[in-house]
């Protein structure tokens, strides 16, 4: 068994802009009043929980030929996550952490020699975790490296900050005077027009030039938080996804905001900080409001006002729940050792057999279970 310690920082609404889309208004302008038997959804920070994540592999198909496994491992030190140490074992030829080049997303490459058994992979990551809140009546002095937030405005491959991007933030932000009400107004239309859609594969593929050519706002998390994200960068604010996976249940009984840790398959879930000059990095996830909307009732609820979304929708700007694991904030992921194409995002384990990339979400060919335990103080 191979262990190694990971502790340090990573450097590295208003006015319609597309024809036919909403805008959310600001609760007070709304004629629905919540009950005042509502739910629930409020982090605190302050209390530190410890977590054990548990990633079980066993790749198919191999039929004696070379294969590459790679594992994605914690790789973010905030103020609301410490990445502790991860250990693994397996019969491949070799097994070694690596790094992609831009973000320092850290990875397991395990090669697997030809002609090997099965390849077979256990790896296991502790963190520790807490809420997240901001308090938007006291201002901070909010400290963060230039090169740094220039680097959090930059376009990527599936995230321009030019044309229909770049109009689109512009009607959205117009008359917005700071950059934390920029962020509300991007945030509300985000909200207001975009949708969880169940049937897109994975976390979706980010692709938000397209959703705005097309108007097609259905997605999920690597969709509608990298649009929101996009929004964000294009307007001139620094932001940035943050990739990783739910771990356990919601404290406050929100089916959807959690994780059955016996069983995280398919718990991969991104959210989103934004850098806001009076406040530093803040915490954002409006793909989670949607999720609630279409999910957790058995109707799809539309009111962004309805009593069971409004706990989450005022939360999730500026706050999330501490039962969630990073791993990177890397977009366009060249995975090291590997001549395939870039992954607009790492949350998922990845392989090739003979150099040719395996589909992660096709669980005949990638067969894997991922876990969680919460580590109990002594």
């Amino acid at each position: 068994m191979t262990t190694f310690h990971r502790r340090s920082l990573l450097a590295a609404a208003g006015s319609l802009a597309l024809p036919g889309l909403s805008v959310l208004q600001p609760a007070a302008a709304q004629t629905t009043a919540a009950p005042a038997a509502s739910r629930r959804f409020e982090p605190v920070p302050g209390t530190w929980r410890s977590f054990e994540l548990s990633t079980q592999i066993e790749l198919k198909g191999v039929q004696g030929r070379a294969a590459k496994v790679w594992v994605p491992l914690p790789s973010v030190d905030t103020p609301y996550q410490r990445s502790l140490d991860s250990s693994y074992t397996g019969n491949a030829q070799s097994m070694k952490v690596v790094s992609d080049s831009q973000y320092g997303a850290r990875m397991l490459l395990a090669e697997f020699a030809a002609g090997g058994p099965t390849p077979v992979l256990q790896v296991a990551s502790r963190i520790q975790s807490q809420n997240r809140s901001t308090d938007f009546s006291r201002k901070t002095v909010a400290r963060e490296d230039a090169d740094t937030l220039r680097a959090w405005t930059r376009a990527t491959e599936l995230m321009p900050t030019d044309g229909i991007v770049r109009s689109t933030a512009q009607g959205i932000v117009r008359g917005a005077g700071t950059d934390r009400e920029k962020v509300q107004k991007i945030y509300d239309w985000v909200v207001g027009n975009t949708h969880r859609e169940p049937k897109v594969r994975g976390c979706g593929t980010g692709d938000i030039k397209a959703m705005l050519e097309t108007q097609n706002f259905g997605g999920k998390c690597g969709d509608i938080n990298a649009l929101f994200v996009g929004l964000c960068r294009a307007a001139g604010v620094p932001a940035r996804d943050v990739y990783g996976i739910r771990l356990v249940p919601s404290a406050f009984g929100y089916r959807e905001l959690g994780g059955n840790p016996a069983n995280l398959k398919g718990a991969q879930h991104c959210r989103a900080e934004v850098f806001l000059k009076d406040f530093g990095w803040v915490a954002m996830d409006p793909a989670d409001v949607g999720k609630v909307m279409r999910q957790e009732s058995p109707e799809w609820i539309k009111d962004v006002n309805h009593p069971l979304v409004t706990p989450v929708r005022k939360a999730l700007f500026g706050g999330w729940e501490g039962n969630w694991l990073a791993y990177n904030m890397a977009h366009d992921v060249a995975l090291p050792g590997s001549t395939g194409p870039r992954l607009g995002f790492l949350m998922y384990p990845q392989a090739e057999i003979a150099g040719e990339r395996v589909d992660a979400l096709a669980p005949d060919d990638f067969k894997y279970t991922i876990s969680a335990r919460e580590l109990m103080s002594a």
